[in-house]
């Protein structure tokens, strides 16, 4: 399959213009989303969409409960689906929840949230990646600026622009506590980035990604371009939908607040995952899904 969106190859970073659509279901079909035109005009124009108390206070402190739970009961695991950090033995990340736990299946199969992924994605769709990302207080770090689709592109074999990811706030969010940032607009524009790929690069990349990190030149270009850098902030229960190419990072977390969410990759069924463009080998299934089997809540 062409490489449409070829990245690590060359000694230069360069800018790519997109080549897909960032709302895959006819616009005219806008009266039949589950979320408004003017949310849909949002989500196309700057890559990213907030939703305030999306979920409510009971099912925010089921999901704050369980994702200690989960931290609590792998502190002493070892396994490449519990990713620590750097310099610690501190837990930042477990991935693959929508399958290894039973209530956070139900939470990724939830049909408020599968009608704004298909309606985005324009087909069925199915769990790319699912993780648990803490950032505690005085010691979370810091998430590097990225676009995920160029990782998924190169290491994964992710062929097109069509997949959306999902941050469920599980603690609130402040403009000083590490929170989620954005470049409005970025997804129109893909950095191919410099560097070549090791086989097993995501044993380092989960713990700080130094691969498929923009160049500053490029990211002053979008941010200035864009209009700066977005911070949705917010009640714990708030959603982020944001583009798969949106370029966003996150800060250390030095204050005495922590911040919490839970992650998850919907991609279109229709965008099955193919040999990685890296020519390296597949990344585990725990961190790239590659069934592609549409995930259907029970009702459907």
């Amino acid at each position: 399959m062409k490489d449409l969106y070829p990245s690590r190859l060359n000694n230069k970073p360069e800018i790519l213009e997109r080549k897909d659509p960032v709302i895959h279901t006819d616009r005219s079909k806008d009266n039949q989303a589950p979320i408004t035109r003017e949310q849909l005009d949002f989500y196309e124009e700057n890559g990213f969409l907030q939703i305030e108390n999306f979920f409510s206070e009971q099912e925010v402190s089921q999901m704050q409960k369980g994702i200690f739970e989960l931290q609590d009961s792998s502190e002493n695991i070892t396994s490449d689906k519990v990713v620590r950090e750097p310099q610690s033995d501190e837990i930042r990340s477990i991935f693959h929840v929508h399958q290894d736990d039973d209530y956070f299946k139900k939470v990724a199969n939830d049909q408020r949230l599968l009608d704004i992924v298909n309606h985005l994605l324009g087909s069925d769709v199915y769990i790319h990646q699912s993780r648990i990302n803490y950032k505690p207080g005085f010691t979370g770090k810091e998430f590097d600026w990225h676009s995920d689709f160029e990782t998924w592109h190169v290491e994964d074999g992710m062929p097109r622009m069509r997949a959306v990811s999902l941050s469920i706030a599980l603690s609130d969010n402040y403009t000083f506590n590490g929170p989620l940032m954005l470049i409005p607009g970025s997804h129109n524009y893909y950095v191919s980035c410099v560097g070549e790929t090791p086989d097993n690069n995501y044993k380092e990349s989960l713990q700080k990604q130094k691969l498929g990190v923009p160049d500053h030149d490029n990211l002053s270009m979008l941010a200035e371009q864009g209009g700066g850098i977005s911070v949705p902030t917010g009640k714990a229960g708030s959603i982020t939908l944001f583009e798969s190419n949106t370029m966003h990072g996150s800060n250390g977390n030095i204050t005495p607040y922590s911040r919490n969410n839970l992650f998850m990759v919907y991609n279109s069924v229709e965008n099955q995952l193919v040999e990685p463009y890296s020519g390296g080998k597949k990344r585990p299934e725990f961190i790239a899904v590659r069934d592609g089997a549409p995930t259907l809540t029970e009702s459907k």
